[in-house]
This record gives C-alpha cells, sequence and structure tokens, in this order.
C-alpha cells in the first residue's frame, strides 16, 4: 500500500517517481523530463517502500525492526473497541484525530506540499452498512463545501470521483479535493485530501488478518496450510445495534487530509498584489494575504494614529477589551499608512485607529483590509462588529 515505483537515472544520479517523470525536470536538461534527453540511462521501474524503517531499542536485530506511522487512521480501528465500551456512543458516529505522518518519499519537493514528515488530520466514520452509500456522499460533498466555504476558489478547486481503475482493492469509492497549486505545471492539480469508502475492510482485517480481493470478494490471505498468512488480533469488532438486536461490522467512511497542504493552498489563494494609491494620489503596489477572516492568524490591528493627546491609552484599552476575545495586534510605531500595509501582508481582515475624533465621540476609524474603504464606528459596537465578520462570515 505504501509502495511508489522508483526509477533511477545514471547519467544525472537522480532518483524519481515513475508516475510523475511527465512533470519532473531533468537536472541537466530543465527543459526536458528525466528520460528524454538522449544521455539519459534510466533503470526499469521497481517498488519502493516509502515507510522509514527504523529499531527499537538497543539491539539491532530482526525482532527490534519498527516503521514510523505512514498515516494515522490505524490507531483510530485499534481504539473502535474501547471507544465503544467506554462512551456507550451509538451509530453512527465518528472518532477524528490529527497527528504527524511520516513517508520516505523518493522526491520531495514544493515546500511543504511533499515531504517526509507532515500533519494530518483524519475521521473514521462508522455506519450501517446499508446507510454506507448515503454518507460517503454526505461527506464527500461536506468537505468540498468547506475549503470553499474557508475561501478556496471553485476555478482552483476540484472534487475528482477515482475512476474503477484507480480505486484501492478495498475501496468502494474514493473522491479527492484537488487544488491548482501555481507552481504546478498549467493544467494539473494536486490532492489536498481524500475521501474513501473503505467498507469494513479496516476492521476485518485488525480481526481476521490481511485481506485480498478475489472473484469472490475480501478473503483472509492463507498460506500453504490454509491458515491466515497474516493473522489479525482475533478481537470482536463487530457492533450490536440495541434497539433492534442486529449485529454487523460497521462500514467506514475516511476523510483525510493533509493539514501542510491545506494550509499552503490557503496561503497561495490569499497571496495577492494589487495597487493603491499613497497619500499623495500615486499608485503604489501592495502585497496582501487576503485569508478568510476566520483563517487570518490576527482578526484586528489597533492603532493610536499619533503617539499623543491621550490616543495611545483609549487605543490600549481597545485592544485589551478586545483581546478577550480576538487575537488582536497592537501597533504604534510608524506612519498609520505603513502600519496598513503591515498588516495586509500579514492578512489581518481589519484596522482600528484611534484618532483625535475618538476624544470627541468615542468612535474610531475602521478600515477593511480587501477593500481599503474606511468607516466611524463606536466603539462599544466593535466586538458586535467583529462577531458579525469573523464568526458568522460564510
Amino acid at each position: 500500500m505504501f509502495q511508489d515505483q522508483l526509477v533511477d537515472c545514471h547519467t544525472c544520479k537522480s532518483r524519481f517517481r515513475f508516475d510523475q517523470l511527465s512533470s519532473s525536470e531533468c537536472p541537466m536538461k530543465p527543459s526536458k523530463h528525466p528520460g528524454e534527453h538522449s544521455t539519459c540511462r534510466m533503470t526499469e521501474p521497481r517498488e519502493f517502500n516509502l515507510m522509514f524503517k527504523t529499531n527499537v531499542g538497543a539491539l539491532v536485530d530482526p525482532s527490534s525492526t519498527a516503521y514510523l506511522r505512514p498515516e494515522t487512521a490505524q490507531g483510530i480501528f485499534l481504539n473502535f473497541r474501547n471507544v465503544l465500551d467506554t462512551t456507550r456512543v451509538s451509530l453512527p458516529f465518528g472518532i477524528a484525530q490529527t497527528g504527524k505522518s511520516f513517508r520516505n518519499e523518493i522526491n520531495p519537493r514544493y515546500f511543504t506540499y511533499r515531504s517526509s514528515e507532515f500533519e494530518q488530520m483524519e475521521i473514521e466514520f462508522f455506519c450501517h452498512p446499508e446507510e454506507s452509500q448515503h454518507w460517503y456522499a454526505f461527506w464527500r460533498d461536506w468537505r468540498f463545501s468547506w475549503y470553499i466555504s474557508l475561501g478556496l476558489t471553485s476555478t482552483r478547486l476540484r472534487l475528482r470521483d477515482h475512476s474503477p481503475d484507480e480505486l484501492s482493492h478495498y475501496s468502494l469509492g474514493t473522491a479527492d479535493i484537488e487544488y491548482a497549486f501555481p507552481f504546478l505545471p498549467e493544467g494539473e492539480f494536486g490532492e489536498l485530501e481524500g475521501i474513501a469508502h473503505r467498507g469494513d475492510f479496516d476492521l476485518r482485517s485488525h480481526m481476521q488478518g490481511k485481506l485480498v480481493r478475489t472473484a469472490q470478494g475480501l478473503e483472509v490471505e492463507t498460506d500453504a496450510d490454509g491458515k491466515p498468512r497474516y493473522p489479525g488480533s482475533g478481537r470482536d469488532l463487530s457492533y450490536t445495534d440495541g434497539s433492534s438486536g442486529e449485529r454487523y461490522i460497521p462500514h467506514v467512511i475516511e476523510p483525510s487530509a493533509g493539514v501542510d497542504r491545506a494550509l499552503l493552498a490557503f496561503l497561495c489563494e490569499a497571496y495577492q498584489e494589487d495597487e493603491i494609491p499613497d497619500l499623495d494620489g500615486v499608485l503604489q503596489t501592495r502585497l496582501v494575504l487576503k485569508f478568510h477572516p476566520r483563517l487570518a492568524p490576527v482578526k484586528a490591528g489597533v492603532f493610536p494614529l499619533v503617539k499623543r493627546g491621550g490616543m495611545p491609552e483609549i487605543a490600549r484599552e481597545i485592544y485589551r477589551e478586545l483581546k478577550r476575545r480576538w487575537n488582536v495586534f497592537y501597533d504604534e510605531r510608524g506612519s498609520v499608512g505603513r502600519r496598513y500595509r503591515r498588516q495586509d501582508e500579514s492578512g489581518t481582515p481589519f484596522c482600528i485607529t484611534v484618532d483625535s475624533q475618538t476624544l470627541a465621540d468615542q468612535t474610531v476609524t475602521l478600515r477593511d483590509r480587501d477593500t481599503t474603504r474606511q468607516e466611524r464606528l463606536a466603539v462599544h459596537e466593535l466586538n458586535k462588529f467583529l462577531e458579525d465578520n469573523i464568526d458568522r462570515q460564510k
């Protein structure tokens, strides 16, 4: 499962994934793909194990061999019975977790897009076999809409169903959420998340042993004596419905997302350069991260227009009040224009400026990052404004 086809080039001493030759560059002649240059001497494809091998303990022998986990999901299946027994939860239900995974990538590249260590978010959603197709469609569509709701544009994001030839041997349906990263060749998309209908493959594997696809379906792989070649735990992982008394092995729907890739996609989508006039009306290039407000690390910047006249004191009081609920940033250094630019580059959606009018009527200047439009707002309305424009914004 965690293997790729590897090819070597004896000419440039580089290694490539066989299925990515058409999107890779030849180190000696970047205008060509590996294998296209007349001097390229490529090996035949061979299997390469993506799992990092290590040894547990002080002695190095076959019994101490271990592997860093290539995915987070298996820990959930191991604890499925514990969750059932301790929480008394009824199906359908899901178990979610975030954690590190490790893969010995043949060709790590594109910053955090393909790396040897990465953060993974996974949900294992357990349901009745007869309801599994309904839940697969639900998670497939809901996960796609989640990325749209946080700012990824539909023109660069797509939901692609796997063809029958692509499906894993255990899969009853798989869809990938893919994004057109700017560093990929034109027209290519990179995977952000996969949603897989895994049937009862995982729970049965842990119960019975390694399963293989046969003409009769998934069956336990056996040795020459007819015994399981890789036996399971033998532990009962079936579920009994408390109302009907029906007993069955749940089916599993698995949304699996890469945190690093999602973050990279949101960064690529948010990064923009535009032109806005300065105080003299001259157009200046502005770098801005147009994060969705819910994703912005800092929700608002709070500034005094100048460092005198009681403005810093009022600005600090506003900052302390907002900080109880929001991650806000106080800045009084430099011109207010430069402070705006710094917050634009950080992706801060709103800037709040205390000026001379604040002293008179308790209103502040509120600036929108995307439009640069400014309006007056009463100090006591700031929390409500942020609530309406961050928490509830679609």
